[in-house]
């Protein structure tokens, strides 16, 4: 598979804390990552609000550290409750100030499907927050992730096009499918995995903040996307993941990547 012979993709069956611990300063380009809510998923011990929030800028501080100046962290979380107080809480709103990284932006994912409420409007949405060490020093391939979706690509003003040729800025809200499931509507990238990233929302980041043969971090692995997305636009990545089940899901993906061809469909059922 050409260039993709000389990518290493590991993924070490750890949590975040030993995985973290184990790299030296400044070593990571691009950390992209999605942590337990703290609602009470399978794979998450659910803890006091205070303590979520602490638990969280402690691993934060980790990958600050292991981070390279100009590099960049995108974090993906959705909401909780807070009793009393609030019921659909963007945790993006309580970790945002609680890092030492610079917020440079905040993207809406879209996702469209989900659950159907009676009560309130629907979630569609979950949050990514785009870190960076350094605002003046970070990497950004526009032209690589631009939308080919213009209206009027040939619109001139004064003899020049309007639009860029290769597309339009793909904006702050990204209308990106999720992984769904179900008998009928399973995507093709789907796994037993309850909280699965779609692979495009992964490569868009990857591309847009990365370059070849950078190094990606994802220290709450899941089932694998992250480094399904590595390898197929040409990173390293390391990731961690503490339950040896969705360590074992991870592998069984990329071993299925590693002997398919680019331009076939990958199925990871």
């Amino acid at each position: 598979m050409g260039k993709k012979n000389t990518i290493n993709i590991e993924i070490k069956c750890t949590d975040v804390f030993h995985g973290l611990s184990s790299l030296a300063d400044e070593t990571v380009d691009l950390t992209i990552t999605s942590p337990p809510y703290n609602i009470g998923k399978e794979y998450e011990k659910v803890r006091p609000v205070e303590d979520y929030v602490k638990w969280c800028e402690t691993w934060i501080r980790e990958i600050y550290r292991v981070t390279k100046k100009n590099g960049a962290f995108w974090l993906n979380l959705g909401y909780l409750e807070i009793m009393n107080m609030g019921k659909a809480i963007p945790i993006a709103y309580l970790l945002w100030d609680k890092t030492p990284f610079y917020l440079l932006q905040e993207i809406i994912w879209h996702y469209g499907a989900g659950v159907s409420c009676k009560n309130y409007f629907s979630p569609r949405n979950e949050k990514w927050l785009w870190f960076v060490k350094s605002p003046d020093d970070y990497v950004f391939n526009l032209d690589v992730i631009r939308d080919t979706n213009v209206k009027y690509p040939n619109q001139k003003k004064n003899g020049k096009l309007k639009c860029n040729p290769l597309g339009k800025n793909p904006g702050d809200v990204w209308i990106i499918p999720k992984v769904t499931s179900g008998t009928n509507r399973s995507s093709a990238e789907r796994t037993a995995h309850p909280a699965q990233f779609p692979i495009a929302v992964i490569d868009r980041i990857i591309q847009g903040c990365s370059n070849t043969g950078d190094l990606i971090l994802d220290p709450f692995s899941g089932s694998g996307s992250t480094l399904v997305s590595a390898f197929l636009n040409e990173r390293n990545c390391l990731g961690f993941e503490i339950k040896e089940d969705y360590c074992k899901m991870a592998e069984r993906r990329l071993e299925i990547i590693r002997n398919t061809p680019q331009e076939q469909e990958l199925s990871f059922g």
